[in-house]
């Protein structure tokens, strides 16, 4: 809440074994209620894919807490079934429609259809820290990274091994045509992310941008929480076509 996360990733490279992440509480969930129901009576909450972390349990207990504090407001819990920036443009799609005066099950229509079209593409320029998501023995970790190894990952519920490369320009060129085969050359909301790598990820932001049909192109920063898996030098893309999915 205090830091930024350029500053949360200078710590992360001043002591990897000692940054450690944990999902919010049930309690810090219910403050955030506490606080939207001062602004509306329906709330939406959005959380990271349910398989990635335990943050939509904590979104449903906060939301029983809420019942008798906080009668007469509406509180729906969503899994977002992603992470990521792919997170952030199905919660980006939900504020628009609230912004345009829309009800709370319009807000949840308007995030649901997002949610089932958008996709998320992710290089790393590192294998060392993945197994601390679990999916992947440390040793095997070790091995990758002495071998060099950088690995494709889309996000879709989980986290899916989509391929691998041996330098950053080959993951670059495998991740961008992994999107000209998803896209084609229909218009596409895109979003750019890194892991304390602003250089790389404005390079490839300007390729997205000069060789797809964007509506809109965002660049953001890659959460701590996930580059804690990731490590620095994360690249990647979310995106979704617009209209409705072939």
């Amino acid at each position: 809440m205090d830091i930024t996360p350029s500053e949360a990733y200078k710590l992360f490279l001043d002591d990897p074994d000692s940054f450690n992440t944990s999902a919010a509480s049930p309690e810090d969930c219910l403050k955030a209620y506490r606080a939207a129901s001062q602004r509306a009576a329906g709330i939406l909450c959005l959380t990271v894919s349910i398989r990635l972390s335990t943050m939509f349990n904590a979104a449903l207990d906060a939301r029983e807490l809420a019942v008798k504090e906080l009668p007469g407001v509406s509180i729906e819990v969503m899994d977002s079934l992603t992470a990521t920036p792919s997170e952030g443009m199905v919660a980006l799609a939900a504020a628009r429609a609230a912004g345009e005066g829309r009800d709370l099950p319009e807000v949840i229509r308007a995030a649901g259809e997002v949610r089932d079209k958008v996709q998320a593409i992710i290089f790393l320029d590192t294998i060392r820290h993945v197994y601390r998501s679990g999916r992947i023995p440390k040793v095997a970790s070790q091995i990758g990274s002495a071998l060099n190894i950088k690995p494709i990952l889309t996000i879709h519920e989980v986290v899916h091994f989509a391929g691998m490369a041996r330098s950053r320009k080959q993951g670059i060129e495998r991740l961008l045509q992994m999107m000209r085969d998803r896209v084609g050359h229909r218009p596409i909301h895109a979003a750019v992310t890194h892991a304390f790598a602003p250089e790389e990820a404005e390079k490839l932001r300007e390729r997205v941008a000069g060789e797809f049909n964007c509506v809109e192109l965002w660049l953001s920063e890659f959460s701590p929480v996930m580059g804690y898996a990731c490590g620095t030098g994360t690249v990647g893309v979310a995106f979704y076509t617009e209209g409705q999915p072939e």
